[in-house]
């Protein structure tokens, strides 16, 4: 009997937004305005499953992703792991800036859920696997956006979680990087005892990845199925 990794139970996520205004200028009393980010959201995945999320810009991806890794809690509903370690992958998500890259590997595999003499013991294989040499021991702040990439890259790849969630970093870095992590993630996805969630613009990658398929439309689930009839139903509706 297959086994449950992941429920995502009826969930509502709202942001509340503050407009801004120039102190020079007179200030103008703004409503905030409100945008309901996830509207209702249900699908549950089993262990070893591969599930692509794709949708327009706005459509709620994102903040779905990180209400899974438990970064932001949902308004309504509920997101049940089944004891699972969650880890996310996403650019710009997670680092403490003032921190070096060494340092910023412990914490997050702390923040997976790993205890620190765990995450001590992989810590040469992802700096190795990072490429980064020397400045593993700068702080981020000082990284140029491939680097960053390649360090968050490689602690994902490297402290592999029960639930791999991937938002839209399908390949980072240079050229010679961008096909070892390709084939790390290949690597990684054809391992029938790990869960992932991907979201990506690049069609083709989720249709050759995923076992089903999630349009995500206005924070709602316009339709979840085989990847090939849902990308279909997608693209003809974008045309």
């Amino acid at each position: 009997m297959p086994q449950v990794a992941l429920t995502v139970d009826n969930v509502f996520i709202r942001y509340t937004l503050i407009p801004t205004f120039s102190l020079r200028k007179k200030a103008i009393r703004k409503k905030t305005v409100t945008v309901d980010a996830v509207n209702g959201v249900s699908f549950s995945l089993e262990k070893g499953e591969v599930v692509g999320i794709i949708g327009e810009n706005g459509s709620g991806k994102s903040t779905l992703l990180q209400a899974i890794a438990g970064i932001i809690s949902p308004d309504r509903g509920s997101i049940e792991t089944h004891g699972n370690k969650v880890s996310l992958l996403a650019l710009g998500n997670g680092f403490h800036r003032d921190l070096s890259g060494r340092e910023n590997i412990i914490l997050s595999g702390m923040l997976m859920g790993y205890s620190k003499a765990e995450v001590l013991n992989r810590v040469e294989e992802i700096i190795s696997f990072s490429e980064l040499g020397e400045f593993i021991d700068y702080p981020v702040r000082t990284y140029s956006s491939g680097m960053y990439s390649k360090l968050a890259f490689s602690i994902s790849i490297i402290l592999n979680t029960d639930i791999i969630l991937i938002d839209e970093v399908l390949s980072v870095g240079d050229e010679k990087f961008k096909r070892k992590s390709y084939a790390s993630l290949r690597e990684l996805i054809s391992d029938n005892t790990r869960t992932v969630v991907l979201v990506s613009h690049s069609l083709d990658k989720i249709k050759l990845l995923c076992d089903r398929v999630i349009w995500m439309d206005n924070g709602s689930i316009r339709l979840m199925g085989d990847p090939a009839a849902v990308i279909a139903a997608y693209e003809i509706a974008n045309k």
